[in-house]
Parts: C-alpha cells; sequence; structure tokens
C-alpha cells in the first residue's frame, strides 16, 4: 500500500471535492491517502520544492514547477464569469488603483497574476487571506484582494467592491477564469498519474451526486458562514470543469498563459499536459 499525501485548501470547494476520498466513500487500489491541509499560499510554496505527490496550487504557481508536477484533469478551480475581487471601504474609481496600496493572499496566487495584468503594479502588502477584510476596514491597506467565500460575504462586512477580475476576465476573453489545478509529481510515472487522477474524479462525481451529505462536511471548513452561503460559495467552483478541463477550460489555461507571457510576465508557457 503506496501513501500519498495530498496538499489541499481547509476550505468548503476543495473539502466538498475530496470529501469522498475522506470518508472511505471512494479508494485508490493500492494507495492510501494522507490528507495535508493549509492555505493555498502556503501550498504554493510547498510545490516549489515538490515535497508533495500531489497538490493544490495556484494556476500561477503552476508556471513555475511544472517541471516537478503534471496537470491533473479534475479538479480544477474555475470561475464563470466571477473571480477575485478588489474592495475598498468606500467606492472608487478603479482608474486609481495602481496608486492604492494592495492587500493581496499569497504574491505566487492567480489573483496576484490578475492583479498584474489588469491593474498593473500597485505598492502590495502579503496577508493571510481571511485576513485581507480587517487589514482594509482597519487601514493598513486602501484594497483587498479577496479570494474563496469573501467574495460573496464582503459586503456583510462593509466593504464595497471595486473590481472583479473574474469579470473583466470574461469580458476580454469569453473564457472561464482558471484559478487553483490539483497536480501529481512527475515521477510518479504515468500508471500512478492516471489512478490518482481517476480517484479525485470519482471523488468529485460522488460530491454531485451526494451533495447534502457532501456540504455538510464542507461546512466545517466554512469559517462561520451559513448552509446556503456554502452552498452557493462551493457550487460556484465545483462546476463542469473540475470534473475535467475539457477544450473550454484547456483554452482558458492557454490564454491565461500567453497573456503573462505577452506582458513580460514569464518567458516561456509550461507544458499543458493535464492527465
Amino acid at each position: 500500500m503506496r501513501t500519498i499525501r495530498i496538499g489541499h485548501s481547509p476550505d468548503p470547494d476543495d473539502a466538498f471535492m475530496f470529501y469522498a476520498l475522506t470518508a472511505g466513500k471512494v479508494r485508490i487500489p493500492g494507495v492510501r491517502i494522507e490528507h495535508m491541509l493549509e492555505d493555498i499560499e502556503s501550498l504554493n510554496r510547498r510545490a516549489r520544492t515538490a515535497e508533495l505527490e500531489v497538490t493544490a496550487v495556484s494556476f500561477a504557481t503552476y508556471l513555475l514547477v511544472a517541471d516537478g508536477y503534471r496537470m491533473m484533469d479534475p479538479g480544477a478551480s474555475m470561475g464563470k464569469g466571477y473571480g477575485p475581487i478588489l474592495v475598498a471601504r468606500e467606492p472608487m474609481n478603479p482608474r486609481i488603483l495602481p496608486e492604492q496600496v494592495v492587500a493581496i493572499p499569497g504574491s505566487h496566487t492567480t489573483a496576484a497574476l490578475l492583479l498584474r495584468l489588469y491593474v498593473g503594479d500597485p505598492p502590495l502588502i502579503e496577508v493571510a487571506f481571511d485576513k485581507i477584510p480587517s487589514a482594509v476596514l482597519e487601514g493598513q491597506a486602501d484594497v483587498g484582494l479577496l479570494i474563496h467565500e469573501g467574495q460573496i460575504t464582503h459586503a456583510q462586512l462593509g466593504l464595497v467592491k471595486v473590481l472583479d477580475l473574474g469579470e473583466v476576465w470574461t469580458r476580454e476573453t469569453g473564457l472561464p477564469l482558471p484559478l487553483g489545478v490539483n497536480v501529481v509529481r512527475r515521477d510518479l510515472g504515468e500508471a500512478m498519474h492516471r489512478a490518482l487522477s481517476q480517484g479525485l474524479r470519482d471523488s468529485i462525481a460522488w460530491a454531485q451526486a451526494n451533495v447534502d451529505e457532501a456540504l455538510e462536511y464542507a461546512m466545517r471548513y466554512g469559517r462561520g458562514i451559513d448552509k446556503e452561503t456554502c452552498r452557493r460559495f462551493v457550487l460556484m467552483y465545483v462546476n463542469e470543469f473540475t470534473l475535467a478541463l475539457g477544450t473550454e477550460g484547456r483554452a482558458a489555461v492557454e490564454r491565461l498563459f500567453a497573456e503573462a507571457q505577452r506582458k513580460g510576465l514569464i518567458a516561456t508557457v509550461p507544458p499543458i499536459d493535464p492527465i
């Protein structure tokens, strides 16, 4: 029995996807799964040393780790007309964003890459993603870049949306927005790649067929949000692109990487060979 460590975020959408594997509803023959729960920026950093066999990373981080990791076809997080948002204490003209101090959830997140693509290079501070609303409300930053459930709960906290980077992306590309992806270490070999991807796909399919039970588990990671908010958030990001990227999902990934290259943020586009 081989132990495979899977790194993923302690967030409702990841918990929903991995519930069936966690609870033993789905098994991978010959594999024992050890779940490692950390925030996405911590996982992004760990991926730089290829420590974990499987891990969630930001698509922006895949650009840095593609030599050691292969993209998995199931498990991607893609927004359909929505994505990370910029919020402030008061309404603000998006044109002045380049001069504002922005609190970001990590320099290796896709949200930070989108900020560079669409806003430029404003002064930044890095803050744990769940502390960003407080950083803005307390004046440590002028603007906050929100990911996860903050995208739909910011108004309750007294924050005002300034710019939705997912809306901008969709308006310019007509494609879903690639945010997070699961990757598998290349040295595990093709047979293990296929077994792990099938296991994750089966886990996602089980959750989609048993939404209420998987949501009950996901609520443990909801940071105080109610069940309907949790359901809304989970189903925003566990969608048709989560089971498989498909032609449209892959085109979206190619477009994101091409835009990063066009803006001079990366030198070359890495292999896009999902399993």
